[in-house]
């Protein structure tokens, strides 16, 4: 069937996976944005041929401007925050939005108000504005499609409806990043080159720092309570150190049901985009005589101590899970600038969770005021 499809955030790796799905597919691109990549913009631009392009910063903005004006058929460029909330609230059949970290908020709100489903990549949505989204998806009777490969899978798991009432637990697999197995004391001196080489997947720096530490199962946790209504003790982090299988449900007969395939952002980002039906997809089938041995073990939580935080925040309720991102994109940013050591991070994150009792009802500008409260607290502790 066809679909036209705004994507936010297209020049990240996300994106760029986006795109070959919609080529392969044959969607129609009503929108792209990105937020400086004026270059790649501008060649998706020209292949896609979008009616509208938002361009989040205003110099490169004005860069791609000139550009674009020598396609044959330019199309209307946004700038900004404001831009990338308008181009969310242009009709499309789904609004795929890829934008890292609390900048995608407000444009998943944006399209969720509009009445547009929401191919959903964008994980800090959900754990910063979690309420508000939910309530918006609930409100304009929109989908929120999963796009991170747990969540997708245990989407997929849960098709059936009559399982999906039985569902007991959800197993949240996790594939340990490049210092699995690492003690404290052998992660005092890690550098940003060492955090940046995941054994599985081919990501942004930030969400790979994030893989790193851990921070990232904690935002997927959080994400996976607002998505599937299960409370924060319903979901186990398991290690899956070879991202073979995407994670895993549990009933209440005890059976478990597994989504498998191979470490491809192009699948959960197709079937996101196809459901409720499958198509061939581009990324490679899984050969299961490549696979030698599919491995479990334990998160780490007294090493890495932002899936702990995150598991605090997520029981806190309000804003707590909010500040614990905002921390964590502070903390990432010192990390990768050499201002902080690798272990700083999830000390930092815990400080922020346990400075406040945090609030349970809350509107957006509170979401924004309590990550600006959160990255001054790490600042000012650096």
């Amino acid at each position: 069937m066809s679909k036209t499809i705004t994507l936010l955030g297209s020049t990240g790796s996300i994106g760029t996976q986006s795109l070959d799905v919609i080529r392969a597919h044959g969607y129609k691109v009503h929108g792209l944005a990105a937020n400086s990549s004026v270059d790649l913009l501008l060649r998706q631009t020209a292949e896609f041929q979008p009616e509208t392009v938002c361009v989040v910063d205003e110099s490169a903005a004005e860069r791609f401007r000139t550009l674009v004006s020598g396609l044959s058929k330019p199309p209307k460029v946004l700038s900004g925050k404001d831009g990338l909330t308008q181009l969310a609230a242009e009709p499309a059949d789904i609004v795929l939005n890829a934008v890292v970290g609390i900048a995608g908020l407000a444009a998943t709100l944006t399209a969720l108000e509009n009445g547009r489903d929401v191919a959903l990549a964008n994980k800090e949505s959900l754990v910063t504005g979690g309420y508000l989204v939910t309530n918006a998806a609930r409100k304009n009777n929109v989908r929120l499609l999963p796009v991170d490969s747990e969540h997708s899978a245990i989407f997929q798991c849960l098709q059936d409806a009559h399982s999906a009432k039985t569902l007991e637990k959800i197993l949240l697999t996790a594939s340990g990043g490049p210092f699995f197995g690492k003690t404290r004391q052998e992660l005092e001196h890690v550098t940003k080159e060492d955090a940046l080489r995941h054994p599985n997947w081919s990501m942004g720096a930030k969400i790979t720092i994030d893989s790193a530490s851990l921070m990232n199962k904690g935002l997927e946790l959080i994400e996976a309570v607002w998505l599937f209504g299960l409370p924060a003790e319903k979901v186990q982090v398991v290690v899956q150190r070879q991202s073979i299988i995407h994670s895993m449900v549990q009933f209440s007969d005890h059976s478990i049901l597994a989504q498998l395939g191979v470490p491809d952002m192009r699948i959960p980002i197709q079937y996101a985009l196809t459901w409720p039906d499958r198509a061939p997809c581009p990324a490679p089938e899984l050969d299961f005589t490549q696979l030698k041995s599919i491995t479990f073990d334990t998160a780490d939580e007294e090493t890495f101590r932002c899936l702990a935080a995150c598991k605090k925040a997520i029981g806190k309720g309000g804003l707590a899970p909010c500040a614990a991102n905002g921390a964590n994109e502070e903390a990432v940013k010192l990390f990768l600038q050499d201002k902080i050591p690798f272990l700083k991070i999830g000390e930092l994150v815990e400080a922020v969770v346990d400075s406040e009792p945090f609030g349970q009802p809350y509107t957006l500008s509170d979401v924004y005021e309590c990550d600006a409260m959160a990255r001054s607290y790490v600042n000012a502790h650096v």
